[in-house]
């Protein structure tokens, strides 16, 4: 029998909570991509003179890196008070972390003004920017995960993932109106801020929406019942969020982990080193090669929601294993569309890679909310999706750059997404299926699931149309 806590909500309030999810979710990354952007077109010259052109890109870069750096530390301490305090305080605070750090980093002197201090100052706000977000996805697509009708979670909990698209297709976006509209030196000098300093009204107009949501009332339920066990001196003690799932989660841990490499490095190959790849190897413009992931995005955006729904009537991991194959072998057709120095190729090429990524990226947010229970949820899925990132995400413009200046050559670039590729398959591969479960049942002892209930649940949900 399914709880009261899983009760489909009102439509207008799921879309409220969804709203307030993808608008947050959209700024942050909108903060996020807007770096990595501009790591590729201004930093390298503006904050690392005096280098060769691509060492300079490199070191613009490592400090884009740096941001990933942070992510694990931020999933970790957002993760920990986001399992005892709520979902909703973390993501108010996550928002103005984020906010403040990039309309910060628009006020920034450059290297011409202040010498070695402005990369330290830009490499400090990037920390903070990595912190923010390290925090801010777990607790964005587990406020939807929770709230939402079990039956169509996949697809409702996709939209917060939309937010990577949205703020992609409005960094992008806003970057690719200024350079058509303004010169290279006016950029250069002062266009390059105004992205950063938007970044402020975008914060008060998210703080405005998230503020006026009410929590998880998965969360609230499970509060409630540890209060009453504690008052009852009931049962073992509670365990830090972090101890209870690295006892019992340790595996789900490093399946979210594996899932997210092939996932992350491509993204970022596709996104973010593109900009390096097409303007130096393929000697097309950077105003086409932004407009190139500009149109991408779009169809990205439009594209997650449909994976997520597919992902509700076949499950998470087939559709899973398809988005990662996918980008496997598309791999060597995406550098040949870019090397021709069309234009309609390069939108071909960037297009089908983030559909495919898409496939990945839209059923993970509930397969990793689903993998734990909900005292230890908002720590589990973000510290299975943010350690990843160091490992994957972080270093992966870097090495693509790094082995495009060694080998003069995208084939190791190719073979290096590929290599991501076999670890996803074999993480999501050995995974369990997990789109039955019910998120307010899967709370056994010590965070171990109530075998009755998850077959109970699974039964009732395959009764039902989806």
């Amino acid at each position: 029998m399914a709880s009261a806590a899983t009760a489909p909500p009102p439509p207008s309030n799921l879309r409220r909570i969804v709203a307030a999810s993808l608008i947050g979710t959209t700024i942050e990354w909108y903060d996020f991509f807007l770096y990595g952007s501009a790591a590729a077109l201004v930093f390298n010259k503006l904050f690392f003179p005096g280098s060769d052109p691509l060492v300079g890109t490199l070191l613009s870069f490592l400090t884009y890196a740096v941001g990933f750096a942070a992510r694990p530390l931020g999933a970790l301490v957002f993760g920990h008070y986001g399992d005892r305090l709520g979902r909703k305080k973390l993501l108010v605070l996550s928002l103005l972390l984020m906010g403040g750090a990039t309309f910060a980093i628009g006020l920034l002197p450059t290297h011409a003004t202040v010498g070695t201090a402005a990369p330290v100052l830009l490499t400090a706000l990037r920390l903070v920017q990595g912190f923010a977000l390290g925090g801010e996805w777990g607790g964005a697509v587990l406020l939807v995960s929770e709230h939402g009708d079990a039956r169509r979670r996949g697809f409702w909990a996709s939209w917060p993932q939309t937010g990577a698209p949205a703020g992609q297709l409005l960094a992008t976006g806003v970057l690719s109106l200024l350079t058509a509209v303004l010169s290279d030196a006016a950029f250069m000098s002062w266009g390059w801020r105004i992205p950063f300093l938007l970044s402020g009204v975008l914060v008060i107009v998210g703080l405005w929406i998230r503020l006026s949501v009410d929590e998880s009332p998965v969360f609230k339920a499970a509060l409630a019942q540890a209060e009453t066990r504690k008052a009852a001196q009931d049962g073992p003690a509670e365990k830090l969020p972090l101890v209870s799932v690295l006892r019992h989660h340790w595996r789900d841990v490093l399946i979210a982990m594996g899932a997210r490499m092939a996932e992350n490095i491509s993204y970022y190959v596709i996104t973010a080193f593109i900009l390096v790849y097409a303007t130096t190897s393929a000697g097309l413009s950077k105003q086409t090669a932004l407009n190139a992931v500009l149109i991408a995005s779009a169809v990205h955006f439009a594209v997650i929601p449909a994976w997520g729904a597919l992902s509700d009537r076949v499950g998470r991991r087939p559709v899973y294993l398809l988005g990662a194959a996918g980008v496997g072998v598309w791999m060597f057709p995406f550098f040949s569309l870019i090397d021709t120095g069309s234009f309609g190729n390069l939108i071909l090429a960037v297009t089908v890679g983030l559909v495919l990524h898409g496939a990945m990226y839209a059923p993970q947010a509930a397969f990793f909310s689903e993998m734990f229970a909900t005292r230890m949820r908002y720590s589990g899925a973000s510290i299975g999706a943010q350690f990843s990132s160091v490992a994957a995400g972080a270093p992966a413009p870097l090495i693509a750059t790094a082995l495009l200046a060694d080998y003069d050559s995208s084939t190791p670039i190719a073979l290096y997404v590929i290599g991501a590729v076999v670890l996803t398959l074999i993480a999501v591969g050995v995974a369990k299926e997990t789109r039955h479960r019910d998120l307010a049942e899967w709370e056994g002892e010590d965070g171990q699931e109530d075998a009755e209930a998850a077959t109970t649940s699974a039964r009732a949900a395959d009764a039902r149309p989806v």
